[in-house]
Order: structure tokens, then C-alpha cells, then sequence
């Protein structure tokens, strides 16, 4: 990467440049970028975090958040688990190491609560994600296609 990248744990204060990039990440989401599921993101239950990722200009270029589930997670085999809840790089930094960066911070952390895995998901269509997350070391261990039916009373 020609840039030098910092990563620093993300608080409310960056709440602009952090939210947008969540806006990015998930367009169809309602209010990710509002002061208050930014605040739900550092404050789930059991322990939660986000990096930010920063050029050396103190631009941000991407983020991850990460959680520890202590419920059943799919494809693993321990509890608590460290999940990836979310993970944004700029387009035009893709590739550069920034995402793997951000992956290596999230494991050390994982690691640092007492995990001994690290799971994460992507939408089945999402064949660009599936291999960044086999770039960072990450194995496929199933796939899930979810149904509903909504009940008349």
C-alpha cells in the first residue's frame, strides 16, 4: 500500500466520517449513520468494538465492528464467538491491505476477550466479500437461504 494507514478504536466523535461509511456499507438500512446506532454498535451487549482505519493524513478509509455472541453461531464450534458485524474499506483503497488490517485489529481483539474463532457472514450474492474474507484466512463453512411467511390473524 503506498499509503502509511492507522488504526485506532472509533468512538462517537467520529460519528460523521464512521457513519457514512456505514451508509456505504449498508444503503438500505435505515439510520446506520445516526449518533444512535452508532452508539448501539459500541455498546451490544457482552462486549463490542469498531476500528477505524485512517490514511496518513487522518482521512478515514474504512472500518470494522465486531461483536462477542455468546449464543450459537453458525459454522463454529466454540461460545463465545467474535463475529465480524461489519467491514468497509473505500472503493479506492480496495486491495491495498486496509481490509486486512482492520481484520488483524478485530482478531487481536477476538483474541483478547478469550475466542479462540472468528466468524462473519455475507449476503450470497456478495461474491466480492465471500473473497476478502478468503484473502484474510477466512473458510466458507455454509451457505443459508432464509424464509418467512407472514401469519393473518
Amino acid at each position: 500500500m503506498s499509503r502509511d494507514i492507522r488504526l485506532r478504536v472509533a468512538t462517537l466523535d467520529d460519528a460523521q466520517a464512521w457513519g457514512a461509511m456505514r451508509r456505504e456499507l449498508w444503503p438500505d438500512e435505515d439510520a446506520v449513520d445516526t449518533l444512535e446506532s452508532l452508539r448501539e454498535a459500541l455498546q451490544r451487549g457482552g462486549g463490542a468494538v469498531a476500528f477505524l482505519a485512517e490514511d496518513d493524513s487522518g482521512a478515514p478509509i474504512g472500518f470494522a465492528e465486531a461483536t462477542i455472541r455468546r449464543d450459537y453461531v453458525n459454522g463454529t464450534d466454540t461460545s463465545p464467538v467474535g463475529f465480524l458485524e461489519g467491514w468497509y474499506v473505500v472503493p479506492a483503497l480496495r486491495g491495498r491491505g486496509v481490509g486486512r488490517a482492520l481484520i488483524a485489529a478485530v482478531e487481536d481483539w477476538t483474541r483478547a476477550e478469550g475466542c479462540t474463532e472468528l466468524a462473519s457472514d455475507a449476503l450470497i450474492e456478495n461474491a466480492d466479500s465471500h473473497q476478502a474474507h478468503a484473502r484474510c484466512g477466512f473458510e466458507e463453512t455454509e451457505r443459508v437461504v432464509c424464509f418467512r411467511k407472514v401469519l393473518t390473524t
